[in-house]
């Protein structure tokens, strides 16, 4: 397989001159407290675009290109004016949003009204699992119920039995805090404290302060890696309160690593991903020139956005009201296979009547009403970066 060159990607951001161009939302949080994370993982998303108009099979030959717009991923009323001008734009569909609390502003304040299908790449939490939807949104990153039982076996494992948490206040976090401490302590730990912080804040030593004097042998620090998380772990580096972290998907990446250096040596966390044939496929042949594709959820955006297109080609048509019903048609099968590389191969199947079961970067396996089954990379911070160290 050939690498897509983001030079012709970036090229397809650029409106087009052709009549026959079908536009697909890509809202991500360039600024806020991810924005380290939201270039790679939409450069991702092109990837698969530019395979698909690259193909010259995409509905008969049409071009699908992305239009990108800020979620900010912590501010509700942003992110939906954001999605609403997406819509009013004329997209056919929406690849994200990312941080969970936006995705489900956008949910209910755009994508229900409007009909417009949402795939999100990184929205991670319980809540979305049962909000009202009516079949529109679907995600490829698995929920934080999952992710919370699996941090919850890997800290036991280590031998640690009590330990204090703290978390971003918002959906995410709370979920995704609450979810490890139901199974933590359903293992026999004790979690000494529970506490929010907000993100933005230049000074987290009262945070610290609280969290030292509850006590635990570590910390979970369940926020995002380049405001509230990372300004508490610096700050309890500092102060000496805790010098080993375990953290969720949201505060893993090289930025935070790069920030704090060995310092961070010993800390460990979970964020998605796997080692599977398109894993490995989407990580060596296919992301490159400027998208690093183990960097988190760049895999996940990648699937989002060809399932997009694949559902559009199964619909025979970028009609909003088409596209949702297809979905979990091409990506959970019976059909051929498809891994990274291979989008113009599917588009060329079901446009010929055949069927496909879409694999994908992230090993696509849609359940329930239409969310990840997922699995999970360990990584553990060694000589001041992350390692990857096993697939949960």
């Amino acid at each position: 397989m050939k690498k897509i060159l983001l030079s012709a990607v970036a090229a397809m951001v650029v409106p087009s001159l052709a009549a026959a161009e079908v536009k697909i939302g890509v809202i991500l949080g360039f600024t806020g407290p991810i924005e380290s994370l939201t270039g790679p993982m939409a450069d991702a998303s092109d990837i698969a675009l530019a395979e698909a108009t690259a193909s010259g099979l995409f509905l008969g030959g049409e071009s699908v290109v992305g239009v990108r717009a800020d979620s900010t991923c912590i501010d509700s009323a942003a992110a939906t004016a954001a999605a609403e001008g997406l819509v009013a734009g004329g997209v056919a569909a929406i690849m994200g949003a990312d941080c969970s609390g936006v995705t489900g502003a956008v949910l209910a304040n755009v994508a229900l009204p409007n009909g417009v299908v949402m795939i999100s790449p990184s929205a991670t939490s319980p809540a979305l699992t049962t909000a009202e939807d009516n079949g529109l949104f679907f995600r490829t990153a698995p929920t934080d119920a999952r992710q919370g039982q699996i941090l919850a076996d890997m800290v036991s494992e280590r031998g640690v039995t009590e330990i204090a948490v703290t978390y971003t206040n918002n959906d995410y976090g709370k979920g995704l805090a609450d979810a490890f401490q139901e199974n933590f302590e359903a293992k026999g730990g004790t979690v000494t404290i529970s506490a929010a912080h907000e993100d933005g804040k230049a000074d987290y030593s009262a945070e610290v302060a609280a969290l030292a004097a509850a006590g635990g042998e570590e910390l979970a620090v369940f926020g995002y890696l380049d405001q509230g998380g990372k300004g508490i772990i610096q700050a309890s580096i500092d102060t000496g309160a805790f010098d080993v972290f375990v953290m969720g998907d949201g505060m893993i990446g090289d930025s935070i690593a790069a920030a704090i250096g060995t310092d961070f040596d010993g800390s460990y966390g979970t964020v998605p991903g796997s080692t599977s044939d398109g894993a490995m496929a989407w990580i060596n042949d296919v992301s490159g020139d400027g998208v690093d594709g183990s960097a988190p959820f760049t895999a996940e955006s990648y699937d989002a956005a060809a399932l997009l297109v694949m559902a559009m080609q199964a619909a025979g048509s970028s009609d909003r009201d088409a596209i949702a019903a297809q979905v979990l048609n091409v990506s959970n099968g019976p059909g051929e296979k498809i891994y990274p590389g291979q989008i113009g191969k599917a588009l060329r199947i079901i446009a010929n009547g055949g069927e496909v079961d879409y694999e994908g970067a992230s090993n696509v396996n849609l359940i329930g009403p239409g969310e990840a089954a997922g699995s999970y990379i360990y990584k553990v911070v060694e000589g001041g970066v992350f390692t990857d160290k096993e697939i949960r």
